[in-house]
C-alpha cells in the first residue's frame, strides 16, 4: 500500500498549507528517527514512565531465556527497575522484535545495549596450556582439595574431559571435572609430579601476583584479568548474577560482568582484584583494540561446590 501526502492537490498551494506541509514533514522525519533509533547500534532504554515490581522484572528476564536468543546476556537491575540486555552483533531487528515479545507487557522493563563484535566462548588452538582435543585455554588458578593439587579453568575448556600439556607438551594431567554449561569452569589434575603449583598468577611483565584467597565481586570493583592471548588488562565489575547465552543451548548463569577487554585464547583465565580470586575468563565481546564486555565464573562458586581452597 502506497502512503500518499494528505495535503497532495493539483495546484499551487497556499502559503499556510506549504507552512504546515512542512510541520507535518518534520513531524514524519521525527518519528522515523525515533523507530530507527531503536533498531540502531546502541542502548535502547527502559521505559522511565512504567514502574516494574521484582516478580515482573524476574518474569522478563525468564521470558528472554525462553527466547533463546543467542549472542544475548542479561541480568536484572533492582536500582534501576530493569532488566540489563546485551546484544551482540549477530542478533537480528527480527530477534530483537522476539525477545519484546517474549516480554509481552514487560517489554518496556528492557534496557537493550549492543555490544562490539560477537559474545562468544573465548577459546583458540595455541599457548600455553594445550588441550588433547586441539585448543588451548589459559590456566586459572592453583587450588587444592586436601592434599591434591588442580588447574581451576573454564568449563567449556574442559568439557569433554580432555588431557592437557604445557608449553613444549610438557604433560600437566587429564581433566578431573567439568561444569558447562549452566556453570563454566572445570578441574585440571595436576599429575606430573615435576610442575609446581604455586598460588600465584601472572602479569605477563616479568612478574607475578599472589592470591591469597578467594571473594565475591561486587559492582564497581577495580580488576585485572590475565590471559594468554592478550596479557594483562584491567576495567570494573559492571554487572552481577548475567545469563549469557552463546547459543546453540549453551547458556550459563550468574556471571560476573566487566568491561575488562578478552579475546580468543583467553578463555579460562583468571578474573582478580589485588591479591583476591575472583572469576573464571568465560566469554565476552569485542577485543583489546576497541574495547569489550565480557563475562566470568564466580571462583567462590566453584570452589564451594567441591570443597576446595586457594591457596
Amino acid at each position: 500500500m502506497r502512503i500518499k501526502h494528505p495535503l497532495h492537490r493539483s495546484g499551487p498551494a497556499s502559503r499556510p498549507a506549504r507552512a504546515a506541509a512542512r510541520l507535518r514533514t518534520a513531524a514524519l522525519i521525527a518519528g522515523l528517527a525515533a523507530v530507527f533509533a531503536l533498531l540502531a547500534p546502541g542502548a535502547a532504554a527502559a521505559d522511565p514512565a512504567q514502574t516494574y515490581s521484582a516478580s515482573e522484572l524476574k518474569a522478563a528476564s525468564d521470558a528472554i531465556l525462553a527466547a533463546d536468543v543467542g549472542g544475548t546476556a542479561w541480568a536484572v537491575d533492582e536500582d534501576s527497575g530493569s532488566v540489563r540486555v546485551d546484544v551482540d552483533r549477530t542478533v537480528s531487528s527480527s530477534e530483537l522484535a522476539t525477545l519484546k515479545q517474549a516480554a509481552g507487557p514487560r517489554s518496556g522493563a528492557l534496557h537493550i545495549q549492543r555490544t562490539q563484535g560477537r559474545i562468544t566462548q573465548l577459546l583458540s588452538g595455541g599457548d600455553p596450556i594445550y588441550s588433547s582435543n586441539g585448543f588451548r585455554c589459559s590456566a586459572g588458578f592453583n587450588v587444592h582439595i586436601g592434599t591434591s593439587y588442580y588447574i581451576l579453568t573454564a568449563g567449556h575448556c574442559t568439557n569433554g574431559y580432555p588431557n592437557w600439556s604445557a608449553r613444549l607438551g610438557v604433560p600437566i594431567g587429564p581433566t578431573a571435572y567439568s561444569s558447562f554449561p549452566v556453570n563454566d569452569y572445570g578441574y585440571v589434575s595436576y599429575t606430573n609430579p615435576l610442575l609446581p603449583h604455586p598460588s600465584n598468577v601472572y602479569l605477563y611483565n616479568g612478574t607475578y601476583r599472589a592470591i591469597t584467597g578467594a571473594g565475591n565481586a561486587f559492582v564497581g570493583m577495580l580488576v585485572q584479568r590475565s590471559g594468554s592471548t592478550t596479557g594483562l588488562h584491567g576495567g570494573t565489575v559492571t554487572g552481577l548474577n548475567y545469563t549469557v547465552n552463546y547459543g546453540n543451548g549453551n547458556v550459563v548463569y550468574q556471571m560476573i560482568r566487566t568491561n575488562v577487554c578478552a579475546e580468543p585464547g583467553d578463555s579460562g583465565g583468571p578474573l582478580f582484584s589485588g591479591n583476591t580470586a575472583i572469576g573464571l575468563t568465560s566469554g565476552g565481546s569485542g577485543n583489546c583494540q576497541t574495547g569489550g564486555v565480557t563475562y566470568y565464573q564466580p571462583v567462590v562458586e566453584a570452589l564451594n561446590n567441591h570443597g576446595a581452597a586457594i591457596p
